[in-house]
């Protein structure tokens, strides 16, 4: 086999785990090339021949796996999401294990599936992403959380989500495929595949092959008035899926416009932005073919 591997080198707790995967998948034949960014290097520039190749390997957090996923949309390469990063939720919602041997033999052997992803625009710029784009206190929680990730890991999320509990509300315009609906509350989030940290889901009824997002405002006054909804996505793990409470506004669209007044900083799969609404996401449909284990085979086929 031929496999290509995006590294970035400062994802995560830079452990160099993507070094033992490679010790675990090598064998008689094979061609291992390792391509690694700091950040500096795009992306979209380390995979001009990923066509030549049998598998991409995206070795980093959620973005990385984003950008990766954008630059070969449409392409049909398969890509397994490696968890080097901090959340790692792309890999946690495609159940797939975070031990080396048993990746190595999911990229030899594993199944594939194609996934919708999401096409973010904003100040001029698009960005791909794979799980969730918000606009608010998910934006708010990516921020701060920043600095201390790569000592707490995923803990640096909940400590940002408690100490910045009172966050800005803003009013919401939102047009989804073309109707327009105003609200208002802490933030707006665009979700692709549902699950969060702590493997919390948003809304258990999201499917990343649906060709459709589901679009949630949180209309609570504190984070605190969220608490009933992160139980409930807590539950629905043992297959009870309650309904989410009040605070959550849920609707369902392939083309999202996000207007806030006053404007809010926007995130996607973890990326803190620094750039502010309004945005547009668009859904495309099957545009990305995943490396799945067989769990995630049976979920979502």
């Amino acid at each position: 086999m031929k496999l290509l591997i995006i590294n970035n080198l400062v994802s995560g707790f830079r452990e160099g785990s993507i070094y033992d995967f490679i010790r675990a998948f090598a064998a008689d034949g094979d061609e291992v090339c390792i391509r690694s960014t700091d950040g500096r290097k795009e992306i979209g520039g380390l995979l001009h021949d990923a066509h030549t190749f049998d598998l991409v390997v995206a070795s980093g957090g959620d973005g990385t796996v984003a950008s990766v996923s954008y630059a070969l949309r449409n392409t049909n390469i398969p890509i397994l999401p490696f968890p080097a990063g901090t959340a790692n939720l792309v890999a946690l919602n495609l159940s797939l294990p975070l031990e080396h041997h048993s990746l190595s033999k999911l990229a030899r052997n594993g199944d594939t599936l194609d996934f919708d992803i999401g096409e973010l625009e904003i100040g001029g710029s698009t960005f791909g992403f794979a799980l969730i784009a918000g606009a608010g206190y998910d934006a708010t929680i990516m921020q701060y959380a920043e600095p201390a990730k790569r000592i707490l890991g995923p803990i640096a999320y909940f400590g940002a989500a408690v100490t910045h509990a009172i966050a800005q509300k803003s009013h919401f315009t939102l047009s989804l495929d073309g109707k327009t609906i105003e609200s208002e509350g802490l933030g707006v989030l665009v979700l692709n595949f549902s699950k969060i940290q702590f493997d919390i889901s948003v809304a258990h009824d999201s499917s990343p092959r649906d060709g459709a997002f589901e679009v949630v405002v949180l209309k609570a006054s504190t984070a605190f008035e969220l608490i009933p909804d992160l139980i409930a996505g807590l539950l629905d793990r043992g297959g009870d899926y309650p309904n989410r409470s009040d605070a959550l506004e849920i609707h369902r669209a392939n083309n999202v416009e996000v207007v806030a007044d006053p404007p809010m900083e926007v995130q996607y799969d973890g990326e803190a932005t620094k750039l502010t609404t309004p945005f547009k996401a668009r859904i495309l449909e099957k545009a990305c073919r995943f490396i799945v284990s067989e769990e995630a085979l049976a979920l979502y086929q």
